[in-house]
């Protein structure tokens, strides 16, 4: 059954949220790729330079400071942060999830915690999934294996880290991502679930 077949009575926002190194962009994409349901990650705007191998539209709308800062004041985002102190902002653009609802999509934002507690004041109905490392161990085994980080930023990335598996359990759904295809898997169920039970409350989902 494709995507369009199995579409859904009305849109519904998504939140997944999950320290730095647990593997949340690759859960996601595959998710999109992969369930049954009507998916859309939203695309967040950035101030960050953009990359030779970025799409404008795709991997994210680029803005200079100038115009990030603009429509901040506008009240154009549903949250927006600067990222680990490098000067770069990024944010939620609210007509990019308010279209995608409007459409019956099932929108996605992955998005930290601070983010995900702005957003659920203006949609406190969105399902919330925190994907968690297991522990902090295996998380800083996950960072060091990329090979990208120095010890200062492995260090800082830890510490942030710390906090957001504190504040897990404000979410409604823990998937533990032992496997990309389990963690998918398990991700899918629960949204499947959510269509026909919209409700739901600090379910630990392990992928084991």
């Amino acid at each position: 059954m494709s995507k369009t077949e199995q579409n859904c009575d009305g849109g519904k926002l998504i939140i997944i949220s999950g320290p730095s190194g647990v593997g949340k962009s690759t859960v996601v994409k595959q998710l999109i790729q992969q369930c049954e349901l009507p998916l859309e990650l939203s695309v967040s705007a950035t101030t960050r330079p953009r990359r030779a191998d970025d799409q404008a539209g795709v991997n994210y709308h680029f803005l200079t400071d100038e115009e990030f800062q603009r429509r901040a004041a506008n009240g154009e985002f549903l949250e927006y942060v600067e990222v680990f102190g490098r000067g770069y902002w990024y944010g939620t653009l609210k007509d990019q999830v308010s279209t995608g609802l409007n459409s019956g999509k099932w929108i996605i934002l992955e998005i930290d915690i601070e983010g995900a507690a702005k957003v659920l004041k203006l949609y406190p109905e969105a399902l919330t999934i925190f994907i968690h490392p297991g522990n902090l161990e295996q998380l800083q085994r996950r960072l060091e294996h990329r090979g990208t980080e120095t010890p200062d930023s492995l260090a800082r990335r830890l510490e942030v880290a710390k906090q957001e598996l504190a504040a897990a359990s404000n979410y409604q759904n823990i998937v533990i991502n032992k496997t990309v295809e389990q963690a998918v898997e398990t991700i899918c169920q629960l949204l499947l679930k959510s269509k026909n039970h919209p409700s739901g409350d600090n379910t630990e989902c392990t992928t084991n």
